[in-house]
């Protein structure tokens, strides 16, 4: 545990600390009085309200949509199912300016919907919401379908035998089985609306702003680090909180029934009603996921003079974006690239140290330290990224002109989905396989390598695998850190956004095409090499 330890306590607390710490004190002595101050405020409540009750919506309407597809997922088998499993995915490890854009292109000024039939739904709250649906319904239809096609399905068949209805029968039997994971999905949901920042600053406007967006704001554009410091500790306890309930239930979901292989429970649909069910799936699937990614490769050819590659030829020139970039915008995708596979190597050191960790003790301090290795999904990244800039100043630690700040950074955000995807595995693996090499003569080291590393090689594979995805779409830290020079690819969208005129905007298409398509071919080659279908993500 000590290397896992020593990384987040210098790259994750000690610049939320400092943060902090500048926005509270005064003369080196705590101003706590502030945090009175900027609660009551009624701009920073109207902030709070809205940031709780679209996360809620956004939530309540996730389930609602997504339920069904958990049940597809696990219950039927339908060819492209593997398929159509990673693309409802794919979404979920975009960065949130891509999916910002990509509902952009589908409802806002010019989007599809404008030129089709003049509806705009940008700088609305339904946009929002329905663009957090996008991003989180792979969060439901892996957690819950994920528990669901291993449930089996004879414990709700006996209770009909029984008497019960179909009905009765699911409520009394299935239903409390499935009640962990649905908690725990709603709560990764309600955690990731909670702490929004660019589907909301894209969509939203000036007239929405979450605790996240709210923190940007006052630290980069009007530099009140009070308030900032208020509204980091305020979304730190509302994390803490959730991160809390989620492992409970998450102990819960371990416990709940014994269960089966999933190709014992997975059937090919029968009857009109399961058909009717299945085809509603995919319709939802065809019109919530596939349209918004559908649109924005179609805005990313569509250039004046007709259908073309305009945009991204035009991505190879810096001048074409005028003062945008220092470097062509291309460029960003060579430099997220080795950034992601560096931030890559990082997390799986820290994550697989720190879930091996996990795996040889239990109680209340390695439960502490596991919800840790969660915070940096709640915790602000603005802050996070800032702090760096104010932390890693000095020598031995001073990397503000170093590139290794971007791959630390994005790591922060990858170690959570390492240990989430190897917890399980490690803690299958026989302690007496491991006490059979010791007993042979194998050291510890040696015992790794020929035990735990051949089982758990696959989940290596699925952790790295995710881990470059997330880190290749982290931006709320890497806005601030990421230099001119060296743009990531999130950043560069976000650049070329927040500039005038079609050529930026096509350019801005075309960046979130490239990504949205290596994100995918990454989320189908996990497709093909994962095993285990009950995962956290």
């Amino acid at each position: 545990m000590a290397v896992p330890v020593a990384f987040f306590a210098l790259f994750f607390a000690y610049p939320v600390v400092a943060i902090v710490g500048r926005g509270l004190k005064a003369d080196g002595v705590w101003q706590f009085g502030r945090i009175g101050e900027v609660l009551s405020r009624p701009d920073i409540a109207d902030v709070l309200w809205f940031t709780t009750w679209q996360a809620l919506a956004s939530t309540v309407l996730t389930l609602l949509i997504a339920l069904p597809g958990a049940y597809v997922f696990a219950r039927f088998d339908f060819p492209g199912k593997q398929l159509l499993r990673a693309v409802v995915t794919v979404p979920f490890v975009l960065p949130t300016v891509v999916v910002g854009t990509a509902f952009l292109a589908l409802l806002g000024r010019g989007g599809f919907l404008d030129e089709l039939w003049g509806v705009r739904l940008d700088t609305t709250v339904w946009a929002i919401l329905l663009a957090h649906v996008f991003f989180n319904y792979a969060v439901v239809v892996r957690t819950v379908g994920g528990l669901w096609s291993q449930l089996d399905p004879r414990q709700e068949e006996a209770a009909r035998v029984l008497g019960a209805g179909r009905l009765a029968a699911w409520r009394r039997v299935t239903l409390p089985a499935l009640a962990p994971a649905v908690g725990a999905a709603a709560l990764m949901v309600f955690l990731f609306t909670f702490t929004s920042f660019g589907v909301v600053q894209i969509l939203g406007g000036p007239a929405y702003s979450t605790l996240e967006v709210e923190i940007y704001r006052q630290t980069a554009q009007l530099l009140d680090l009070p308030t900032a410091a208020v509204l980091t500790l305020v979304q730190f306890a509302a994390v803490g909180g959730i991160l809390a309930v989620h492992a409970w239930t998450v102990r819960r979901r371990e416990t709940a029934l014994k269960l089966v292989d999933p190709a014992q429970t997975s059937r090919r649909p029968r009857g009109a009603g399961q058909r009717a069910l299945l085809g509603g799936v995919l319709l939802t699937v065809a019109l919530l996921i596939v349209a918004p990614l559908g649109v924005l490769v179609e805005r990313s050819v569509d250039t004046s003079g007709g259908y073309g590659f305009g945009f991204y030829r035009a991505l190879q020139s810096a001048d074409a974006s005028g003062s945008t970039f220092l470097v062509p915008p291309l460029e960003a995708i060579w430099n997220s690239l080795q950034y992601a596979l560096v931030a890559t190597l990082i997390a799986l050191v820290i994550g697989g140290l720190a879930a091996a960790a996990l795996t040889r003790r239990a109680g209340p301090l390695v439960r502490g330290f596991d919800a840790l290795l969660m915070l940096p999904l709640g915790v602000s990244a603005v802050t996070v990224g800032f702090g760096f800039l104010i932390t890693l100043d000095e020598p031995p630690l001073d990397l503000r002109t170093s590139w290794i700040l971007v791959p630390l950074a994005q790591a922060l955000v990858g170690v959570p989905f390492v240990v989430r995807t190897m917890l399980p595995v490690l803690r299958a693996v026989d302690d007496r396989l491991r006490e059979a090499a010791a007993v042979l003569g194998a050291s510890p080291l040696r015992a790794w390598r020929e035990v735990d590393l051949p089982l758990v090689r696959r989940a290596l594979l699925v952790a790295a695998g995710f881990a470059f995805a997330v880190s290749l779409g982290e931006f709320g830290a890497t806005v601030f850190i990421a230099r001119p020079d060296n743009p990531t690819l999130p950043v560069a969208v976000a650049r070329l956004l927040g500039r005038s005129g079609e050529l930026n905007y096509g350019q801005a298409m075309a960046l979130s095409t490239i990504l949205m398509l290596v994100c995918a071919v990454s989320l189908l080659l996990l497709e093909r090499i994962r095993t285990d279908r009950s995962g956290e993500f």
